[in-house]
């Protein structure tokens, strides 16, 4: 398994751009001190205004950074649950949300918390302000280019959640374990999404982009490559063209342009990212079997490299094995008694 203080060599993230006249730009020589000075752009009201329904809301169990009664508390990330959705906020605006160890120890955590929480048939997960996420930190790239430890802040008092039984090798990375789990995981990505951060949404079931956002991987800037299989995402998404595209030039990419291209299932104006985030959810928590989800995400992801027999045959013993469940009876059932169903949760609860 791969451990949560894996090396973080991207400088990708520090070409920022926002895409509307008059917003800063924020190169790769600036420090932490030009990212305050950015921040400090942005004043609450004109951040809550831009934002909209994406601003911060009021604080549901277990709490913004998951205090209740024995709960972890979380640094760099909030952690809510609303039935039937969980929410991970990154939460380092000043820095624009740069990742951490510490915070990729939290996020981790935190899925795996929701993943046992039979409350929660899925999960979104977006930033504070006006990144999404831009990369990795400076500090720990700064770290690393010194010779420091790599694993430098990772939080050694969470533990790491097992990933199901059967797990395929390929979901057992530094990112990929997103797609490993049972129930869907949304990235709602409401601003910047920059050099690592990049895999780590494309790594998400689902991404819901705001309209103005802007994705750019700049490694060839960098003189780096396309990390933690950046160039197998995006070719399987969008194709060996757009993928050799966007990581040639490091151009930036709008969220209607992500849409067009196959990257992110939808583009939406800012203020109407996280409603739709969650009625997207909410739909899916009311009509359909969450065991069957997982079931189908398995299907999905384990299914990348096989052939269309192999799919077949699989196919039909995970059906048959199917007929046998509670959901199946209640989902027919359901059906010619014209009344919704009401499906199990998945969960420890």
């Amino acid at each position: 398994m791969a451990a949560l203080g894996d090396p973080l060599a991207d400088v990708g993230y520090a070409l920022l751009y926002w895409g509307t006249k008059g917003r800063p730009t924020f190169h790769a020589s600036q420090g932490i001190a030009d990212l305050e000075e950015l921040a400090a752009a942005f004043p609450e009201r004109e951040r809550r205004r831009s934002l909209g329904d994406n601003a911060p809301g009021p604080v549901r169990h277990p709490g913004p950074r998951g205090r209740g009664r024995g709960a972890p508390v979380y640094d760099e990330i909030l952690y809510e649950v609303d039935d039937p959705v969980a929410t991970i906020t990154l939460d380092r605006p000043d820095s624009l949300n740069a990742w951490t160890n510490r915070m990729g120890s939290e996020v981790r955590h935190a899925v795996g918390r929701a993943e046992r929480d039979p409350a929660v048939v899925g999960i979104v997960i977006t930033g504070a302000g006006r990144a999404f996420c831009a990369g990795a930190d400076m500090n720990l790239l700064t770290s690393i280019t010194e010779g420091g430890a790599t694993g430098e802040g990772t939080r050694d008092d969470l533990e790491v959640p097992p990933l199901p039984p059967g797990t395929p090798a390929d979901l057992d990375g530094t990112y990929t374990w997103l797609m490993a789990g049972t129930k869907p995981v949304i990235a709602a990505i409401n601003g910047a999404v920059a050099g690592m951060a990049v895999p780590i949404a494309l790594c998400c079931d689902i991404r819901f982009m705001a309209d103005d956002a802007v994705l750019l991987t700049a490694f060839a800037q960098r003189g780096l490559i396309a990390e933690w299989g950046l160039s197998w995402l995006l070719t399987r998404l969008a194709g060996p063209a757009v993928a050799l595209d966007l990581l040639m030039s490091s151009r930036k990419v709008t969220g209607e342009e992500c849409a067009r291209l196959g990257l992110v299932n939808a583009s939406l104006p800012a203020g109407e990212l996280l409603s739709h985030s969650r009625r997207y959810l909410e739909d899916i928590a009311a009509r359909c079997s969450p065991a069957s989800l997982a079931v189908m995400k398995r299907q999905v992801y384990s299914q990348l490299h096989a052939g269309l027999g192999p799919a077949e045959r699989e196919s039909q013993r995970l059906m048959l094995e199917s007929f046998g469940r509670p959901d199946f009876k209640e989902g027919v059932q359901s059906f010619l008694g014209k009344r919704p169903p009401s499906f199990a949760r998945l969960g420890e609860g």
